[in-house]
């Protein structure tokens, strides 16, 4: 492959077909594809239909088979239980075989789903491959969903066997996942045949009998099962994410075009190679778990850390570095809040001192934006390259990014660069016409979408179509606002949501958040937009700051209105930000807004599923009384 990226890209669209085969080459294929890409059914693309393949074969018999088998494949590291668990390529392997003929042994079969309601514990990767290598289709819910979330994806989904522990384990305690697995069944009106159910030491879970297996006993009783060779186009997985109607939408990936786009993005969008230890620090139940934890490294040969830890409180701002210096680490890919945590706990990167980083390489950050405040932090105390780079659950792997593994660019703090190969993206009005560069437009890709995105939504191609393709005829709707700059580089400000009108003025809740981080004293922050009667909406800020600030809350509120109207100007009418000391987030990092501005206009809000502690809403109730 060519060593210059605008060769690259530019090869991506104009021979999409080439390319994308010549990537296939470096699995192995059960049988070859007939089509590499498949047009015959618009908008309902498919990428190397007629082919036949086994993604876990390809993850870990592949390398068992070619020279990886005592290679480690799968680290686990707890330091809440103070755990730590190695698997070698073989040992992982035999493990899944070995788990797949457990769930063979309850009668599922290709085609068949399971849903997988787990902590971060290395039996939740198994459990996944062993769906894979028997072509079953998986459906990872976040361990500790409530019941009544779990309960619609059980309807949705029907799974044929539920996989679950005894508990999972925060820093705040024990949280008994069984309860809420038993009441998820007692809401739903399709019952799974079966529970397997991983009783971990701390918590002990009580047995529902004719209905649950114990974990151990369903592996003792197994044989091994073999792969089994599904469609290029067969389901690997449904992820559910939050949809606007309330109902959850099943976002499908498939087996051929997921494992093509995740191998190949390791090498040329985050610069790994086979053998190299590589961390993602996230959760199996999202979608960065799914593809950066369990998929992509693995295929590609490379150690993959699983962490069930925080990155501050486990047992403090350090973990992350011990975590690099003890296991070698050379990439972490993780969220900017996590960032945001460890600089608010050690602002000085102190507790940086008693590690050895010097194998570390490079820093991938996605899932929020990255402030560049947070980012050239990060660059200062690592001395690594931090690289911002932007996707979505429905895009599986990487939309835009610096491509460490073909040429880095030049950064540009606050961008996350340009299109990966494969992203046609464009910057659209209201009416589908393309902006100029500089101007603030809806983000979005020329359709077809490259392979390793979403074909469809799980029995809903219609909700497919309205979701993601109707707003914008010939593209996908990211949802997300931005704009591109002269020299190419893509920004993404905020969601097309937090696009607030201030007396007919549209602008980025994004783009202040960036001002405000960058005052010395603030951690992170949010910026949404209030309800106002005679401009329409007024921005409003929290701020959370950083650790051993004495001085007073007013003084640096008062600092930061300051800041952003002369970054800003007048026109963004910004006059109020509260300190408050923490802001709503979702398991994964995500601010929850949306939320947080119904809070602040006293309209009803229901409490999201995905957040991390409901508690924190309420703070925020108390903290914007007197506003309005």
């Amino acid at each position: 492959m060519a060593a210059n990226y605008s060769e690259v890209y530019r090869r991506s669209l104009d021979d999409p077909q080439a390319f994308w085969a010549e990537a296939a080459g470096e699995l192995h294929w059960h049988r070859k594809w007939e089509k590499v890409f498949d047009d015959s059914n618009p908008p309902f693309y498919r990428w190397f239909t007629g082919g036949e393949v086994n993604t876990c074969y390809n993850a870990l018999d592949r390398h068992v088979e070619n020279g990886r088998a005592g290679q480690l494949a799968l680290i686990y590291d707890s330091p809440i239980t103070g755990a730590v668990k190695k698997f070698t390529y073989r040992e992982l392997r035999d493990e899944v075989a070995l788990f797949a003929g457990a769930l063979s042994a309850q009668g599922v079969v290709r085609g068949d789903r399971v849903i997988i309601y787990m902590p971060m514990v290395p039996e939740a990767a198994i459990a996944m491959l062993a769906c894979a290598r028997i072509g079953a289709i998986h459906s990872v819910v976040f361990g500790g969903f409530a019941a009544s979330e779990l309960a619609t994806r059980i309807d949705d989904a029907t799974p044929k066997v539920m996989i679950s522990a005894s508990c999972g384990i925060e820093p705040s305690g024990i949280v008994a996942y069984k309860p809420l697995l038993d009441e998820a069944i007692r809401l739903s009106s399709k019952k799974p045949n079966r529970c397997i159910i991983l009783q971990r030491p701390q918590l002990r879970a009580e047995m529902v009998p004719e209905r649950d297996v114990d974990w151990t006993e369903a592996m003792g009783g197994a044989t091994p099962a073999d792969c089994v060779p599904v469609a290029s186009t067969d389901p690997l997985y449904i992820l559910y994410t939050s949809g606007t109607t309330g109902e959850p939408k099943g976002i499908v990936r498939d087996n051929g075009g997921h494992m093509v786009a995740l191998k190949w993005s390791m090498k040329y969008v985050y610069g790994v190679e086979p053998g190299e230890v590589y961390w993602a620090a996230s959760d199996v139940g999202w979608v960065v778990g799914h593809s950066y934890i369990v998929y992509a490294p693995l295929l590609h040969g490379c150690t993959t850390i699983l962490f069930e830890g925080k990155p501050v409180g486990t047992p403090d701002a350090g973990v992350f570095w011990r975590i690099i210096s003890e296991h070698k680490v050379s990439v972490l890919f993780t969220a900017p809040t996590a960032f945001r945590a460890i600089k608010r706990d050690d602002p000085d990167g102190a507790l940086m001192k008693d590690h050895d980083l010097s194998g570390f390489r490079t820093l991938f950050l996605a899932g929020e934006r990255s402030d560049p405040d947070t980012l050239q932090w990060a660059e200062k105390r690592l001395g690594v390259p931090v690289i911002d780079h932007y996707w979505q659950t429905e895009s599986g792997w990487p939309m835009l990014a610096n491509c460490y593994g073909i040429e880095p660019l030049p950064v540009k703090h606050g961008s996350p660069t340009k299109p990966v190969p494969g992203w046609d993206f464009h910057v659209l009005d209201s009416e589908c016409r393309e902006v100029e560069r500089g101007q603030m437009g809806a983000l979005s890709v020329k359709l077809p979408l490259p392979p390793g995105s979403l074909p469809t939504l799980w029995n809903a191609d219609e909700r497919f179509i309205d979701s993601y393709l109707s707003e914008y005829p010939g593209y996908y709707k990211t949802a997300d606002a931005g704009y591109i700059d002269d020299d190419g580089y893509l920004y993404v400000m905020s969601r097309t949501d937090d696009i607030i009108n201030v007396a007919g003025h549209r602008l980025s809740t994004g783009a202040m958040e960036e001002v405000l981080a960058s005052h010395p004293d603030v951690a992170e922050c949010a910026v949404i937009g209030m309800r106002d009667d005679f401009k329409g909406q007024l921005p409003l800020g929290f701020l959370v700051l950083n650790a051993g600030i004495n001085r007073g809350a007013g003084e640096v509120e008062d600092e930061a209105v300051q800041l952003v109207r002369d970054k800003i100007g007048p026109v963004a009418s910004f006059k109020q930000a509260i300190v408050v000391q923490r802001l709503p987030k979702t398991r994964s990092g995500k601010i929850l807004r949306s939320s947080m501005a119904k809070i602040v206009d006293g309209e009803e809000y229901k409490t999201p599923a995905t957040i991390e502690d409901p508690a924190v809403l309420s703070e925020i109730s108390e903290a914007v009384k007197g506003l309005r």
